[in-house]
């Protein structure tokens, strides 16, 4: 069967095209990489009623449904409400239309997350309890972003290659008294982390606070307690890391040792900035692009608006990315290629 398919359109609601003409594969939002078990059900109803009988996991956390024909993406989308009201507008507290069907924006990955500190000994954060603010203040949303959170500095989420990649990070707290120069924290502080840990003359630990990544490795391994974790949480934000064909590249550390408040004050700034560096039009680009077009130094100034740093925050002055161009002079254009950012003068 012929059809006149308006890609971009099934694309807004979450539907990725096929190779097999006609077909699509629906991509399931999974905030923060959790949801009931219950919601298991209705993708496997999905996948044997209108699917190819298989799901995907996708490599954002998405349940993804290959094989649904273009004819009954309707019916998807009416089927699937329920799910989007419980999982985004419930759990999530998004805005969402009462009589919308299917997924409504072009901007719909979900927040990704490790497992965190409900399960991992080595998380610092609730990360899903974390992802689960971070969708309400982006999503739905016409201006498109990649946000990971991972628990610890080990970034199992691979945060650091997303627009934004946060990670939980804790200053842990030394009791002088309580240490026996065992020298353990000193050990996997060098095995495992960045090796800031000496022993002194007087069998005491000596640390080099500037490198320390907050990891918690030190507590973990400490066998009388004298390390422990401060109870003020703490994250590092990552900004600009992707993959692409073209210029892929690694996050740049962009804030250190902020708290939960300054990370939710900066992302509900994000779509009011990308509507100003879009001239209010929105397309299909990444945040980390949209951050190029403007420039480091404009970009703070819409992201940090109304934002109250904590006293222990770090922010970068500037970011110097390095990016591994795939192709020759990427950057090196026509004037009349050039992208602009912001409101632009009619001519």
């Amino acid at each position: 069967m012929n059809h006149d398919i308006d890609v971009k359109k099934v694309r807004t609601n979450c539907f990725r095209q096929s190779k097999v003409p006609g077909e699509f594969m629906l991509q399931m939002r999974v905030p923060g990489a959790v949801i009931e078990a219950k919601h298991l059900k209705a993708v496997a109803e999905i996948c044997e009623r209108w699917g190819n009988g298989s799901f995907h996991m996708g490599t954002r956390q998405t349940l993804d449904i290959p094989g649904v024909k273009y004819e009954n993406i309707p019916e998807v989308n009416r089927y699937i409400k329920s799910y989007i009201e419980e999982v985004d507008v419930k759990i999530c507290d998004c805005e969402m239309e009462a009589d919308d069907y299917g997924y409504p924006t072009i901007g719909a990955r979900n927040v990704i997350a490790c497992i965190g500190n409900t399960h991992c000994i080595k998380g610092n954060t609730n990360t899903y309890e974390l992802a689960k603010k971070i969708e309400k203040l982006i999503f739905p949303s016409h201006y498109h972003i990649k946000v990971a959170v991972a628990g610890c500095p080990n970034d199992c989420a691979k945060a650091n290659f997303n627009d934004f990649g946060i990670m939980g990070v804790n200053k842990q707290v030394y009791d002088y008294d309580r240490c026996i120069g065992c020298g353990s924290c000193v050990d996997a502080c060098q095995s495992h982390a960045t090796g800031v840990l000496t022993l002194n003359k007087d069998g005491k630990i000596d640390k080099d606070a500037c490198c320390c990544v907050g990891c918690g490795e030190c507590t973990l391994i400490c066998p009388t307690g004298a390390w422990t974790r401060d109870p003020k949480k703490l994250y590092r934000v990552t900004l600009g890391g992707r993959t692409g064909k073209q210029s892929p590249r690694s996050g740049k550390l962009f804030m250190n040792w902020v708290t939960e408040e300054v990370v939710l004050g900066m992302f509900s700034n994000w779509q009011k900035f990308s509507a100003w560096a879009l001239d209010y039009k929105p397309e299909y680009l990444h945040g980390g692009h949209l951050i190029d077009r403007v420039g480091y130094k404009e970009f703070i100034k819409h992201i940090f608006e109304g934002v109250t740093f904590n006293p222990e925050a770090k922010v970068a002055d500037d970011i110097y990315w390095a990016e591994n161009e795939q192709r020759s002079n990427i950057h090196v254009m026509p004037l009349s290629q050039h992208k602009h950012a912001g409101p632009q003068e009619s001519k």
